[in-house]
């Protein structure tokens, strides 16, 4: 089969399409998919340009994200059979395939029914995102109706399905953009309000919105400036949450404000077997399902391209001016 691989450490360059042996069912409970879209993510470009998650060797696949058809089931497996469509987040961290590949075995219970409305590019495109923002907002923010939440970079891969999970809940939204294009994107959406954070005085209009109270729940999809940025856009009794690591930072303000802090990393059930944890990301995607299906939730697909253009699309990611997702068709 065709394949997409890491070859070392380093610069897109070092992605390479090639032929390789086609994966097999080896345990009752797998199943078989013949691959018809996967995602490029930003945490792709990183393990590329920083290493994968475990010790071993390269090259690996990567790839979390992917959509297809069952094409072959276990001797066990009770939940799926041939012919079955299915979306997931699994692999593409250096230890199972990723899913920048035609076809890839996977137990039954990591996969789900995919939406019926959606094509397989656009449910590629969802997974990890839906998870993430999902986790940042309701488990980890606790957002309720009527609550506003701050959600930076709202026209990115997380932000624009964050905004739609926001708006379900009945919460207020504020969002940072870049560009009067992201702004009016992000509106659609359901955006109440978007700041050009390039021209505009984020904290002033931050307080403004809020009647001077700041944001109950702010969301970090940006790094450590950011994140030390939004402790006074929050408002006291608040939550911050951030996917990323803002490395050493002052905490007074937060404290003084008895801030809850917490972090959003989907991937960490993955990394640390944490199979009920990983059980809740396949309950995530099945009410998103629902969702998608009733025209509730809405993906943004900025390119797709075939499978062999993975390196471009890591030059896109890396460069930052993507809205939505990109997506690599097989």
């Amino acid at each position: 089969m065709k394949a997409v691989l890491m070859t070392a450490t380093g610069a897109p360059d070092t992605l390479a399409f090639q032929d390789i042996k086609m994966p097999e069912i080896t345990e009752a409970t797998q199943v078989k998919i013949k691959l018809h879209a996967a995602a490029v993510n930003p945490v792709d470009t990183k393990i590329r340009r920083n290493g994968i998650f475990y010790p071993g060797d390269l090259p690996v696949i990567l790839g979390c994200d992917g959509a297809g058809v069952i094409v072959e089931i276990g001797s066990a497996v009770n939940n799926y059979q041939a012919g079955d469509k299915v979306w997931f987040c699994h692999g593409g961290l250096g230890r199972e395939q990723g899913n920048y590949a035609e076809y890839t075995v996977i137990d039954q219970r990591w996969v789900s029914a995919m939406p019926q409305k959606l094509s397989f590019v656009e449910a590629a495109s969802l997974p990890l995102v839906l998870i993430t923002a999902w986790g940042a907002l309701y488990d980890r923010g606790g957002l309720q109706p009527g609550q506003t939440v701050l959600i930076h970079a709202g026209a990115g891969g997380v932000g624009h399905v964050a905004i739609q999970l926001a708006k379900l809940a009945g919460a207020s939204v504020i969002t940072t953009v870049s560009s009067e294009a992201k702004a009016e994107f992000a509106t659609r959406l359901g955006a109440d309000y978007t700041i050009l954070y390039k021209q505009h005085d984020v904290a002033k209009l931050v307080a403004q919105f809020t009647d001077n109270q700041g944001a109950d729940l702010v969301i970090d999809t940006v790094g450590a400036e950011v994140f030390t940025a939004s402790i006074p856009l929050t408002a006291h009794f608040g939550r911050l949450i951030t996917l990323l690591d803002p490395g050493p930072i002052d905490l007074k303000e937060a404290r003084m404000r008895n801030l809850l802090i917490g972090f959003e990393l989907m991937l960490t059930p993955m990394l640390r077997n944490l199979n009920q944890a990983r059980d809740h990301h396949i309950e995530i995607l099945n009410q998103c399902a629902r969702w998608l299906d009733q025209g509730q939730l809405k993906p943004h697909i900025s390119q797709q391209m075939p499978l062999q253009a993975a390196k471009h699309a890591h030059q896109l990611i890396e460069a930052g001016h993507t809205s939505g997702k990109i997506v690599l068709v097989m």
